[in-house]
């Protein structure tokens, strides 16, 4: 502060000193002079130190009157102050006014970027009055009270936010059959209400991760190991969703969970060959029943086939029993006698010659065969 000064004074003797040439003669030359425009003697010869303050009595007054050897004056400070304030002499051209525009711009560029906000079709602004919440602005340019009156924070409520599970390593779970099984899995979530997501929770992110988790775990802990890796993943996605929009809305966080989704479900490594192998003979019993119940099915459709057909014949013999029991004799002789040889002899009283080897092709090759 010290050297503040003293660099003002110093100003202040400089502008005020009557210009002279630091090498002349310094002969006689005016001092200050009084109100009627006679100055006393300076008196002193040679060049003098254009640097060097003057003598006491050669520092002006603010009056503008004289020096002479009156000493007199407020100071260089005091002076540049009165001048600044509106005086004749100022360094700068409009002196008080000058200031006056400077600081109305910067209090209208302060009042415009604080006062109008540009919030984006996939955004919402949330507006804070003295720190209290006191609405939510849609997208478009939006005016409100300067800073730090209202602020408004603008929450981005368009786009799905995903976390997978787990960042690295095995997720190893607990199943309800108390069997072991490594689950990874994703949860794509959005902002549904910018309010209650500003004010209602800490962090966001980490609420849904906890969340997650907690939901996860607790739906497995019901679930059967062939359901987790099996036909039950569907179900499992739809239970954790409910579960942790459920505990979400509990706490207000204006938060919506899109999906969860299942991607990968298996043993842990350890026992995965073991696994694997008790999959396959599982794959094989579930085999052989399919094709057991294949067998039972075709047959006991041939036995309802051949029920129905003898229901059929029986009406036919109630109504007539002679017609039809010679009918069934006819059809079961044809049956049998297709499957044989015949010989018919029509002469009667004749005995034909029968070759009965050739009629029997088997006992034919047998004779053969024995005179070899």
């Amino acid at each position: 502060m010290a050297n503040l000064f003293g660099w003002l004074n110093n100003a202040g003797n400089l502008h005020n000193e009557a210009p002279k040439s630091p090498w002349g003669s310094g002969s006689g030359g005016n001092g200050g002079g009084s109100g009627d425009g006679k100055g006393g003697s300076g008196g002193g010869s040679g060049p003098r130190n254009p640097w060097s303050f003057p003598p006491e009595g050669r520092r002006p007054r603010p009056g503008g009157g004289g020096g002479g050897g009156n000493g007199g004056g407020n100071g260089p400070f005091d002076d540049l102050l009165r001048r600044v304030g509106g005086g004749g002499g100022l360094p700068f051209p409009g002196g008080a006014r000058l200031w006056m525009l400077v600081i109305a711009g910067l209090l209208a560029i302060w009042v415009i970027f604080t006062s109008f906000h540009v919030i984006g079709p996939r955004e919402r602004g949330v507006v804070t009055t003295l720190g209290r919440y006191s609405g939510t602005l849609g997208s478009g340019i939006q005016p409100t009270l300067p800073a730090p009156f209202q602020l408004v924070d603008v929450v981005d409520v368009g786009s799905v936010r995903t976390l997978k599970f787990p960042e690295s390593g095995a997720n190893l779970m607990l199943t309800g059959d108390q069997n072991i099984v490594d689950l990874s899995y994703s949860v794509n979530w959005y902002i549904a209400d910018a309010a209650d997501y500003s004010f209602q929770i800490k962090d966001p992110t980490e609420t849904v991760k906890d969340t997650a988790e907690s939901a996860m775990r607790a739906v497995i802990a019901t679930t059967t190991l062939n359901e987790a890796i099996g036909e039950g993943q569907g179900r499992i996605s739809s239970d954790v969703q409910a579960g942790m929009q459920k505990i979400l809305d509990e706490y207000h966080s204006g938060i919506r969970i899109q999906s969860v989704a299942l991607t990968k479900a298996a043993a842990p490594e350890q026992v995965d060959d073991a696994f694997k192998a008790v999959q396959a003979a599982q794959q094989g019993a579930q085999g052989a029943r399919n094709n057991a119940n294949g067998y039972a099915q075709q047959v006991i459709a041939v036995a309802q086939g051949e029920a129905a057909e003898f229901d059929k014949i029986y009406e036919q013999y109630k109504a007539a029993p002679e017609v039809t029991r010679r009918r069934l004799y006819y059809e079961t002789m044809e049956q049998v006698l297709a499957r044989t040889n015949k010989t018919i002899v029509e002469a009667p009283g004749v005995t034909p010659y029968l070759p009965l080897p050739g009629i029997r092709p088997d006992a034919g090759k047998a004779q053969q065969g024995d005179q070899k």
